[in-house]
């Protein structure tokens, strides 16, 4: 970790700098996938622009060259036929001449070949070939530059610190809490009682608690919520002598006017037969 401006008990605004991780090798990886992005980007353009001028112009030389050649080869085959048939010369010299007129031939086919390839362009998968490789680009940077974002953390609401896991120079894992933020504005005292006390209570309830650590100060609080616990063991029906086992609801209730001294994990108590 490379940086932590926020301390234990500071109190930060939504948005704020909590924690800067330092990774070079992610850093790299994205100045590599943007380097790509270049390079696909511009392989590309070059396919959409299509084939040079000066190369189609190179390569319709080089059927006029070819097209020389071939007619070179043919006087010459021509003449030594011709020759060999009136005995002055050997087979051996018809031989090559045929051989290079075959030779002649074949060179201004590929010639016309390159030419007729150079005036056409490039095909439409090779365009959608390079089409996906800028996509494909695309989607590594947006990867990493998701993955560099999360390098930053911000408070995502205002509130206070509370608790700080990773002090500056630790190594620190995907998924491990750094700190922890405490939203003082939004505080409650939870009851778990059983189902029999519940009774009678309902959402909207006012009553008095008292908190130790305020010196007892009374403080009257809502009740929001009223939710059964979880079960965490078998669940029987009744009991051996046919009482039915009392489930343990979660009681939440809001003070009403704003506390600012209430912090989590402060105990409070109410006389219950004064709420009932």
């Amino acid at each position: 970790m490379a940086q932590r401006p926020a301390e234990r008990g500071d109190n930060i605004t939504a948005g704020q700098l909590l924690v800067a991780i330092d990774n070079p090798e992610l850093l790299m990886k994205l100045r590599e996938a943007e380097a790509a992005k270049v390079v696909a980007a511009a392989d590309y353009t070059r396919i959409q622009v299509g084939t040079r001028a000066e190369v189609v112009a190179e390569r319709k030389a080089a059927v006029a060259s070819a097209q020389a050649n071939l007619t070179l080869a043919q006087q010459t085959y021509d003449r030594v036929k011709q020759i060999t048939q009136g005995g002055y010369e050997s087979i051996a010299k018809l031989d090559e001449a045929t051989a290079s007129l075959d030779v002649a031939t074949r060179t201004l086919e590929q010639a016309k070949l390159a030419y007729d390839e150079a005036v056409a362009g490039y095909t439409v998968e090779e365009r959608g070939v390079a089409q996906a490789a800028v996509a494909k680009a695309d989607a590594a940077i947006s990867t990493l530059q998701a993955q560099v974002g999360e390098l930053t953390v911000k408070a995502p609401i205002s509130g206070q610190v509370y608790q700080i896991s990773a002090e500056l120079g630790e190594y620190v894992s995907p998924g491990v809490p750094l700190l922890s933020l405490v939203d003082l504005g939004d505080v409650w005292v939870r009851f778990d009682l059983r189902e029999d006390l519940v009774k009678g209570l309902k959402i909207g309830d006012r009553f008095t608690v008292k908190v130790p650590a305020l010196g007892d100060k009374p403080v009257t609080v809502e009740i929001r919520t009223i939710a059964t616990r979880g079960e965490y063991a078998g669940w029987r029906a009744t009991r051996a002598t046919g009482d039915f086992d009392l489930r343990t609801f979660e009681v939440r209730a809001y003070p009403v006017d704003k506390t600012p001294e209430l912090r989590p994990g402060m105990s409070a108590y109410a006389d219950w037969n004064a709420v009932r």
